[in-house]
């Protein structure tokens, strides 16, 4: 406790005495101070080694926040109209094994989604909408996984930041063990790291968490978009007639036991 006093005491006495300095060497009008003349490198640099990871971070964020913007939770990008319009024309004209080949050819959750339907038709409605939920699942599973980065960094980078403090408030503890508060630039340097590590994982984190919670709110909304044009799609299909039909062409490795053909010649 005594010590922490001293620090905070010691803390008022450096700022009392930078801003005396500012007053006794400000520059004339049409000037600037020294204070005030620091660049936002030289800031980023008095944040001390943190803000290596916390840099990395902030690029990252971007890279994620962009990426999943403009393609993982797009709804054009997960669900292209072309897309939608070509299946649409397959089904018009009953050309279900050219519907999941021209599906296969694809790279998008609406070509995955609709190929595992069209290859489930021949086993029914169940077996149908089944194959749709699974495939759904995964591609929930591929955009959360995604966004999950952000909420990752979003919890990092104050917990970065944190240990920039730790560290600072360390050297601020050696200055005053060493010199006292006779060397007011060591211990204004060292309070510097503390306050610079801080509020830069605080300002990397706000946008990560933001960015996180809005992609995954524009992941679900894209999915059940889809989710409700597969349906559309499937509405009246003719099961009963499709039944036993092996649409998709999988290789099929299932067949009747040995001692059913026996029963059956008998």
């Amino acid at each position: 406790m005594k010590k922490s006093f001293t620090l905070i005491t010691a803390i008022f006495l450096t700022a009392a005495a930078l801003h005396a300095a500012d007053d006794s060497g400000s520059a004339g009008p049409g000037e600037k101070s020294g204070a005030e003349a620091k660049t936002l490198w030289e800031t980023i640099q008095e944040g001390g080694w943190v803000m290596v990871p916390i840099g990395a971070c902030s690029l990252l964020t971007v890279y994620l926040i962009g990426e999943g913007f403009t393609r993982v939770t797009s709804r054009r990008q997960m669900m292209p109209k072309q897309q939608v319009e070509a299946v649409k024309n397959y089904f018009r004209q009953g050309k279900y094994v050219d519907a999941v080949a021209y599906c296969r050819t694809k790279n998008s959750a609406f070509a995955s989604v609709m190929g595992a339907a069209i290859s489930a038709l021949g086993e029914g409605k169940t077996a149908t909408e089944e194959a749709v939920l699974k495939e759904l699942t995964k591609e929930n599973s591929r955009i959360q996984t995604f966004v999950s980065y952000l909420s990752v960094i979003g919890v990092c980078t104050p917990m970065i930041g944190l240990l920039g403090t730790v560290t600072g408030m360390i050297s601020a503890f050696a200055v005053l063990g060493s010199s006292g508060i006779g060397d007011p630039s060591g211990l204004s340097k060292a309070i510097g790291e503390v306050l610079v590590a801080t509020a830069s994982g605080l300002f990397i984190a706000i946008p990560a968490f933001t960015g996180y919670y809005w992609l995954r709110n524009r992941g679900a909304k894209a999915l059940h978009d889809l989710q409700d044009t597969v349906a559309t799609l499937l509405r009246r299909m003719p099961y009963e007639k499709l039944a036993g039909a092996h649409l998709g062409g999988e290789e099929v490795f299932a067949a009747d036991p040995e001692w059913w053909s026996g029963v059956a010649r008998a």
